[in-house]
């Protein structure tokens, strides 16, 4: 699971760059904005009940996830996927970019006649600036072009709050930044998005659509799509402000209790909240008896206990990649998948429509088939989806190439499995640095959470040769929330509390969110203990000392973590906050001061947090 605070300032961002970019490309102009047609009919990919010839017809579910508005192919190691050769070996494939998606999902609906395309949330948010600059339009005009059929809410799709949310779905020019392209209202998503979990809190109503039913020539397959129940946990307030997040499993019960008094037997559940593999290849068996095999997290319990009456599941929110199957209450198969995140996979679920009882086959020996499908370079870009990049891109690109920095080679963050990142030493260090004068808050100590590092900062972009130079596209890539700093008082306890809350907890589940700690700040993590006693407490220092729990200590965070995101209640404790600079801007300062083109920015040892295992 990763923390998803969300961008508030991006249109002070685009104030300053309007300028430049109308100036470059003359094309940005306010308009007023406008709204489309909400979705508010069942979805009718034909007309007729023909082929009554066949009792059973083969239906394709092609689904993915967290694309979180990656047009462009990933950056560094999120741009990879990892594959086991039949002699037990790995192999890296570069994977991802919305031209080689398109491509892959238009081969694979060919001689398919009843297929539907699906998405399990976090569609946008969290995006390169490519999209990010131009509040995820972008990324939504290449879903539409894509021809996806639904998509659920995830934690991301709440980043800049409902408002936004039902404007990505009904269109409309952006009510602060107007229209970005002259001439051009957005129209919004061709695609219905739901939010069955998702209510509001004086009502109690759905915001979105709870379900949607896909036909074609008499078969027809429910659609129930909802994000994971602790949402709020994940984003901040204001994200979330006015809406009720609801349990996964009553909600999924209710919606298909419904669609079944409707007639609809057959039923797919789109749930943005996912599990871990045992493997960290996209292509290992997941239902392989023995150790090693399967999923665990919240993904499990939820597919454990859902009605029967739900015949798939697809997941996300983990970036994690399988395609397993898990027994329903009654005892009867079931495919729970996810395709790992940012366009890098597709999932290809065959489902076998039965048209006497209007259900999908599930015994052991007739079942869904699912297999996870890499999504790699080799293939023809989707002409379409170069142009709309192109377009964009010319938007864009006065502030997105302009140079920030230099690095001497990759420098890994969200591709790196450690639990110190090399780029999270970087950025706690940047936001230390930033805020330790004292009449910028006195920080001693700068905590970043890890799911805020959107990506590596790679040394060369794809398909490029090496250089070195960071972007200022990379670099919001990096770090685009635009969360502004905050300094406040914790105890040296406090600290320690905050600390441990990164291996306890129900939040953290079992795979813990290990902070990325400013240089200075060092401790062990014993992986052979259990629960809060991984942080040897002994072991926690700052500059050598070990912490006083009475001393009180200025510690430097973004918004997010002071508002306990992600589950580190400690933090809202925190006494004397004082307000700084956006992460990003003390990222970009950082940059700027310590690297040049003669002397660029080596990666850190990430040395700080001794793993004992």
């Amino acid at each position: 699971m990763h923390a998803t605070p969300p961008r508030k300032r991006l249109a002070r961002r685009l104030t300053a760059g309007a300028a430049v970019l109308a100036a470059t490309a003359g094309v940005l102009a306010a308009a007023p904005a406008g709204a489309a047609p909400s979705h508010d009919r069942d979805r009718d990919h034909g007309r007729g009940d023909g082929h009554r010839h066949g009792r059973t017809v083969d239906v394709q579910l092609l689904s993915f996830n967290d694309l979180h508005g990656n047009l462009e192919p990933p950056q560094g190691s999120s741009g990879t996927v990892t594959e086991t050769q039949k002699d037990g070996t790995k192999k890296v494939i570069p994977a991802g970019g919305v031209e080689y998606l398109a491509d892959a999902l238009r081969t694979a609906r060919k001689g398919h006649e009843y297929s539907i395309t699906a998405a399990a949330g976090d569609m946008i948010g969290a995006s390169p600036l490519m999209t990010g600059l131009f509040h995820d339009e972008p990324t939504i005009e290449a879903l539409n072009k894509l021809k996806l059929d639904v998509t659920s809410v995830g934690n991301h799709e709440f980043d800049e709050g409902r408002a936004e949310l039902l404007r990505m779905q009904r269109g409309g020019c952006h009510p602060k930044d107007g229209c970005f392209e002259k001439g051009k209202t957005f129209k919004g998503a061709d695609f219905p998005y739901l939010a069955a979990n998702v209510t509001d809190e004086k009502t109690g109503r759905p915001i979105l659509k709870p379900y949607t039913i896909w036909r074609h020539k008499g078969v027809k397959i429910g659609i129930i799509g909802l994000t994971l129940k602790g949402t709020p946990d994940v984003v901040t307030a204001e994200g979330v402000k006015g809406l009720k997040f609801a349990d996964e499993v009553a909600t999924i019960d209710k919606y298909a209790k419904e669609l079944d008094r409707k007639g609809v037997k057959a039923i797919v559940t789109l749930v943005h909240e996912g599990g871990m593999p045992a493997s960290g290849s996209y292509n290992d068996n997941c239902d392989t008896p023995g150790a090693g095999a399967g999923i665990s997290g919240p993904i499990v319990d939820i597919a454990k206990k859902v009605t029967p009456k739900v015949d798939a599941f697809v997941t996300g929110h983990t970036h994690q990649a399988y395609a397993c199957t898990i027994p329903d209450p009654a005892g009867n198969p079931r495919t729970v998948t996810s395709a790992a995140s940012f366009g890098r996979l597709y999932t290809d679920t065959k489902l076998t429509y039965d048209r006497r009882t209007r259900d999908i086959v599930r015994t052991p020996v007739a079942r869904p088939r699912a297999t996870n499908h890499v999504v790699d370079r080799d293939r023809p870009k989707a002409a379409d989806m170069t142009s709309l990049i192109a377009r964009w891109n010319a938007l864009a690109a006065p502030i997105a190439n302009r140079p920030v920095g230099y690095i001497s080679a990759d420098i890994n963050g969200r591709g790196s499995d450690a639990y110190e990142k090399p780029l999270g030493d970087v950025i706690a260090d940047s936001q230390l640095e930033a805020l330790a004068p004292a009449d910028k808050g006195g920080a001693q100590i700068a905590f970043m959470n890890p799911g805020g590092i959107r990506s590596d900062l790679a040394y060369k972009a794809a398909g490029a040769e090496g250089d070195g130079v960071v972007t200022y596209g990379k670099a919001f890539t990096v770090q685009p929330f635009t969360n502004m700093m905050q300094t406040a008082d914790l105890t040296g306890a406090q600290l320690i509390s905050v600390l441990q809350q990164q291996v306890s907890g129900t939040v953290n589940g079992p795979q813990p969110k290990i902070l990325q700690v400013s240089k200075g700040l060092t401790y062990t993590l014993d992986l052979t203990k259990s629960g809060a006693d991984r942080i040897v407490t002994s072991s926690v220092k700052l500059n050598g000392t070990p912490i006083d729990p009475a001393k009180t200590y200025r510690v430097a965070a973004n918004e997010f973590l002071m508002g306990g995101g992600d589950g580190f209640a400690t933090f809202k404790e925190a006494k004397n906050k004082r307000v700084g600079a956006s992460d990003l801007d003390v990222f970009l300062a950082y940059l700027s001061a310590h690297s040049s083109k003669n002397a660029p920015l080596d990666p850190p040892k990430a040395e700080r947090i001794t793993v004992v295992k």
